[in-house]
């Protein structure tokens, strides 16, 4: 149970808020971080790549426009075209001689206007061939006419014929490292027909290093391939491992047939097969280069963009916990507080208070319970009072019911009613003062009455005065049947209607009067119980202090109350003070009077709900 508690505790509920609130946060932002770092490297790698492959032909065609010039300079050369015709017709040795050196010198010229020509031949149709080279000269393949290079220059139609790249001399056994070929058949510019071929080895370094140009990663491969999709020239190392399938469907022989290919300049990205693929045509020939980079390759990039999330991700998860755990205790711990200083209140303290400096909800929650619990002590504070001043109610009405002179003056009624023999009346005398005794004298039942029962039971003691008094004080009571329901504190009516008699009503040489009445004050939300005496009233001085004692003495237990002022100075500030413990200090006895024409006094307790009484019915004495 204890666990149960402390996994619901506001303390552990507020973190696990804030902490699944802030990684919901952090797992959406990582998400689209990731996603658009993907987006802008493989954007930046297409771009690389098209730029790469873009720069890679550009090279390619400058490279090869040089080649082609060279070719050009020997096909335009007139004196080389001329010696050639001659050499397959002449037949002195001696001029054979110093033509073929004059070709050769021809040759040799072209051979070192370029650093990277690693071989030039040159073959006329009669079979004859002049060579330069680096190095082995002469030694040249004498079945090099059955080759199929040869077949593609003799069949050219004076272009350029760009055989790629070779893994060795192709005329020249004794050159085995690899080597650029092309070539083209030379023509008489005077009549335009074929004079020989001209076949031209380079080095392959530059194609190689312009191909590298457009690789992108270690994996990248690069691929110059002809119109018939036949390779010239690659930077794999084994190009029989081509491989352009979609990724799960391998084919057994690599082809370049299914790739798009570039029209005129523009440059072609293709991302659909497990390759990123970059084709771009070069302009002197008709070539496709192809750049290849496996997509593994470009997620190389996104691996560290991973990893430094996910330190970023561990780091901000340790911050949100320790902030999470620094919110829930900063808002938990007032509630805590809170919460201890409730269960004071249960064990019934109720001087404590709640101190704390937090949220402005937090501090007016505490506000409240603060207000609460010092209501809750003025309360108590107040229910202690209300039971000390009904126990002394209590004393002041037995000992006013025992009272010897009452009890006297009394018993000496009752003595001549006997000797005149008025039986009627004694009964009617001796039943009003059963009844008064026995209502003041049950306190155990409770210390509230009606207004009903309390006017019942100065209906006794006004027949005990009367009887008394014969023609000297009537009694006129009118009260709304609607109210006799209202509840007033017990012995609220009779120590006013007493303290009329006695001070105001036997003093007069004249009949006396005591009416009550009760008016409602809707607006006030008051019922207002009028008793009026027309007896001597009260001299101005003595009602300003009673008016100053019933102020003073509602809720103010330490208010000392006067001795030896009568029963008019100590009763009706008991009976003030009993009121508004019951009801509040709004409520009460006020007094107003004037001398020679009587008193009146107002007991105002708050307006009771009536139910169903037309309040046509009255009480009425008279």
């Amino acid at each position: 149970m204890a666990r149960y508690h402390g996994m619901h505790s506001i303390q552990n509920r507020l973190f696990l808020l804030l902490f699944s609130s802030m990684m919901t946060l952090l797992i959406l932002v990582s998400f689209l971080y990731y996603q658009k770092t993907a987006q802008i490297i493989h954007s930046k790698i297409s771009d690389l790549a098209e730029k790469n492959v873009s720069q890679t032909v550009g090279l390619f065609d400058l490279l090869l426009e040089g080649y082609d010039s060279v070719t050009k300079s020997l096909n335009s050369n007139y004196e080389l075209t001329r010696l050639l015709k001659e050499a397959d017709k002449e037949k002195n040795i001696s001029v054979s001689v110093m033509n073929e050196r004059a070709i050769t010198n021809i040759i040799g010229a072209a051979y070192f206007s370029r650093d990277d020509i690693v071989g030039i031949h040159v073959m006329t149709n009669g079979g004859k061939l002049y060579n330069y080279e680096r190095r082995f000269a002469g030694l040249v393949n004498q079945d090099y006419t059955s080759a199929d290079w040869y077949s593609k220059l003799k069949n050219s139609k004076g272009e350029m014929v760009w055989l790629g790249l070779m893994k060795g001399s192709v005329i020249n056994s004794m050159l085995p490292e690899p080597v650029f070929v092309f070539g083209r058949q030379l023509f008489d510019l005077n009549n335009y027909k074929p004079v020989g071929i001209v076949l031209i080895e380079s080095d392959p370094n530059p194609i190689l290093s312009a191909l590298s140009n457009a690789s992108i990663s270690p994996n990248s491969r690069v691929f110059i391939v002809d119109k018939n999709n036949g390779v010239i020239a690659s930077t794999d190392k084994n190009q029989d491992d081509l491989s352009m399938e979609p990724a799960g469907e391998p084919q057994a022989v690599p082809s370049f047939n299914g790739l798009p290919r570039p029209k005129g300049n523009e440059i072609v990205v293709d991302n659909k097969t497990n390759q990123l693929m970059v084709a771009a045509k070069t302009a002197v020939a008709d070539w496709t280069v192809f750049g290849l980079t496996p997509k593994a390759d470009i997620s190389e990039e996104l691996v560290q963009t991973r990893l430094y999330l996910l330190a970023v991700i561990i780091a901000v998860i340790l911050l949100s916990i320790m902030l999470a755990t620094l919110i829930s205790r900063n808002i938990s711990s007032p509630l805590k507080l809170l919460i201890r200083e409730m269960k004071q209140v249960e064990l019934g303290n109720f001087r404590g208070s709640v101190d704390v400096k937090s949220f402005e909800e937090i501090n007016s929650l505490v506000s409240s319970f603060n207000r609460m619990v010092q209501r809750m002590d003025e309360l108590i504070e107040r229910i202690t009072l209300s039971s000390i001043s009904e126990k002394n109610a209590e004393l002041q009405a037995l000992q006013s019911q025992v009272n010897p002179h009452f009890l006297y003056n009394t018993l000496d009624m009752i003595y001549w009613m006997l000797d005149e023999r008025e039986n009627d009346r004694l009964g009617r005398v001796i039943l009003s003062l059963s009844h008064m005794f026995r209502y003041s004298s049950d306190w155990e039942e409770a210390s509230k009455t009606t207004l009903g029962q309390e006017l019942e039971q100065m209906r006794h003691y006004m027949t005990i005065i009367e009887n008394r008094l014969i023609g000297r004080v009537s009694t006129e009571i009118q009260v709304d049947n609607r109210w006799l329901g209202a509840i007033v504190p017990k012995m609220t009516i009779q120590p006013v209607i007493e303290n009329a008699v006695k001070s105001g009503l036997e003093p007069l040489d004249r009949p006396g009067l005591l009416r009550v009445s009760a008016v409602a004050d809707e607006e006030a939300n008051e019922l207002r119980i009028v008793i009026e005496d027309n007896g001597v009233g009260i001299e101005e001085g003595a009602l300003k202090e009673l008016q100053t004692m019933l102020q003073h003495s509602g809720l103010n237990r330490n208010y000392p109350l006067p001795e030896g002022k009568g029963r008019r100075g100590i009763g009706l500030p008991n009976v003030h003070r009993r009121i508004v413990l019951m009801y509040g200090e709004p409520y009460g006895m006020r007094i107003t009077s004037e001398v020679g024409k009587g008193t009146t006094v107002i007991i105002a307790i708050p307006l009771p709900a009536i139910g169903g009484k037309t309040g046509d019915e009255h009480i009425n004495r008279g």
